[in-house]
């Protein structure tokens, strides 16, 4: 008799998962409904940046770092 891992893997058979696209290593959620479980492929979004995308990042970063290290002292009037 085979043993199964007790993590919470649940196992899909081969036809099911090639009618549904599945692939071995993707993720999935499970969802509770009135009518039980529900598997749906879980998304995750990427997003490439490009270098002047980064360089904007950092000198966003470097204004705040210069204004909490100098603050501006509020002029008197």
């Amino acid at each position: 008799m085979q043993s199964f891992p007790s993590r919470g893997v649940v196992m899909l058979p081969a036809n099911i998962r090639h009618i549904l696209g599945i692939k071995g290593d993707n993720q999935l959620v499970a969802e509770t409904t009135a009518d039980g479980l529900l598997l749906r492929p879980a998304v995750t979004a990427i997003e490439i940046y490009s270098d002047q995308r980064i360089r904007a990042f950092d000198e966003a970063e470097l204004a705040k770092e210069l204004t909490r290290r100098h603050p501006r002292k509020k002029s008197a009037r």
